[in-house]
């Protein structure tokens, strides 16, 4: 008796968006209408945006893709024996052999688009759980040492050393310790977070729990943003599976270690993401910033010592773990090791996920992967790290993709976000929408940031109004320098990245002569 064939579609909430729920049913309708033994597996997306809907078939040469797929496409792939891996005018032969995903080196995102993201069975077939096994016969300094040997650093915005973090709550002395996931994605042109939360949510679990059982804490809270429903509703879910099979709660998998999770919704302000904000929101408060010290480290989460991490460090914990941390500190360059899920959105013709160690440059990314703009027009600039990360123009493409090699040209690679701008981008106007970001977003705590970008957004209003010029360009600089030395957190110490190198890299649109320094 021959085996039902094996049909995944996507149940990630970008193929959502572009109808994978109604190319599922078609499949299901077709195949029963057939009278075809098929099983349907809603797996994660491969990062490929541009053929979502991707249906991928099973076959004995491995997994064929086809995308991308519309309901009304159904029938005639049938026709043409998808189910078999046919040739077919969508198809894209074997999903591995695809150069976006070939070029890769998928470390976090292993599993992404491979499993089902809510089978246990999937992740522990899939090296899942691997990490958590090695890390309960160790000693918690053991974990530690682990992770600081990997070189891992923060996936956010600051890249601090992940293991530094841990040696200090793991230190503190405490009844009660927790860990933080910050998961509030709130940067533009991001959504790596979103796609291991709906993707692989498990891998977030377990990396928790080590991250628990490392520095003594027993309990964790996954921070989300309200605008991801399918993220949440994935990690509920994950979480039930992982607590019933023993990887969480009191006594995990009878190793006499405790370790209890649960998701905390938040209402979408980007502020927020900042993590003193975030431990506010979660206790209950509005999500003001905190003035530090105390650290969150030793002061944090119900002014308990807390571990913060985003979702993509804690995510790449349990590869550490299961594999080593010289497996995982050899891939990178200089102080940046391991790798990044780079995200190309904006105008970028192939958008999507990119796994890479650090090293490549950035006109690589645009080119190799992201096949140029989607106007077929020069690219222009491009805005890394988020709407306060800097714009950077042609002549920085080749820079390496590197936190110091960024930081030594006034720019930062942050969450790995990419923004794509073609020639016909105005970057006054760019300028502007950042002081105006900062000013909507800002929770009010500090007057630099609260006053600020205010009286920034006018600046640049009269500079390129032709308002006294030469005098508003010395102020507006003037402006970014106090809020990038007087604000209490990056939410006004870094608008001045997208502003300034607005000003230094494209002044033609200010209407100024470009500047004779300044090289941010």
């Amino acid at each position: 008796m021959s085996l039902p064939v094996t049909v995944y579609v996507p149940r990630d909430s970008a193929a959502i968006a572009l109808g994978a729920d109604a190319v599922a049913a078609a499949i299901m309708q077709e195949a029963e209408r057939r009278g075809v033994d098929m099983h349907l597996v809603r797996n994660g997306s491969r990062g490929m945006f541009w053929l979502e809907p991707l249906v991928e078939v099973v076959t004995p040469q491995g997994r064929v893709a086809y995308g991308p797929v519309t309901p009304s496409d159904v029938p005639g792939l049938f026709d043409a024996g998808m189910l078999q891996g046919h040739s077919h005018a969508l198809g894209c032969g074997l999903t591995e052999e695809i150069g976006y995903l070939k070029n890769q080196e998928r470390l976090t995102f292993a599993r992404v688009g491979i499993t089902d993201p809510i089978s246990l069975e999937d992740y522990v077939a899939h090296e899942g759980y691997a990490g958590l096994r090695r890390a309960l016969g160790m000693s918690g300094d053991g974990i530690i040492q682990e992770v600081l040997d990997s070189g891992l650093r923060g996936r956010g915005g600051a890249a601090f050393p992940t293991g530094i973090k841990w040696k200090t709550v793991a230190g503190a002395q405490s009844s009660q310790k927790y860990i933080v996931c910050n998961a509030d994605e709130g940067d533009s042109g991001t959504f790596s977070d979103r796609m291991v939360m709906e993707d692989d949510p498990f891998v977030l679990i377990e990396g928790m729990t080590i991250a628990g059982i490392a520095v003594g804490a027993t309990r964790g809270y996954i921070y989300v943003r309200s605008e991801y429903p399918y993220a949440i509703a994935a990690l509920n879910e994950a979480i039930a599976v992982a607590a019933a099979a023993g990887y969480l709660g009191n006594n995990i998998l009878g190793s006499g270690k405790a370790f209890l999770l649960e998701v905390r919704v938040g209402a979408g302000a980007y502020i927020c993401g900042e993590e003193t904000a975030l431990l506010e929101s979660i206790e209950g408060r509005r999500g003001m910033v905190r003035a530090k010290p105390p650290l969150p480290a030793l002061q944090g989460l119900f002014d308990k010592p807390t571990v913060i991490n985003n979702v993509i460090t804690l995510a790449t914990v349990p590869i550490v773990m299961a594999r080593g941390a010289t497996f995982y500190k050899n891939y990178g360059v200089g102080r940046s090791h391991g790798t990044l899920p780079f995200q190309l959105a904006g105008n970028i013709r192939y958008g999507g996920l990119v796994e890479k160690a650090f090293g490549l440059t950035l006109r690589q990314l645009l080119e190799d992967f992201g096949g140029g703009s989607a106007s077929g027009r020069p690219i222009r600039a491009v805005q890394v790290g988020g709407p306060l990360g800097a714009y950077m123009p042609q002549q920085q493409f080749d820079t390496p993709l590197d936190y110091e090699a960024f930081a030594a040209i006034g720019a930062m690679v942050g969450h790995g976000g990419l923004v794509v701008f073609d020639e016909g981008v105005d970057m006054a106007q760019q300028a502007r929408y950042a002081m105006q970001f900062c000013a909507i977003e800002s929770c009010g705590k500090c007057t630099p940031c609260r006053i600020g970008s205010t009286r920034g957004v006018e600046v640049i209003d009269r500079i390129v109004a032709n308002e006294n010029r030469p005098q508003q360009v010395h102020l507006l600089r003037d402006l970014c320098d106090t809020m990038l030395n007087g604000s209490l957190c990056a939410m006004g110490g870094m608008t001045p990245y997208p502003v300034l190198s607005a000003l230094n890299h494209f002044p033609e649109d200010f209407g100024v002569a470009p500047p004779a320094q300044h090289a941010a």
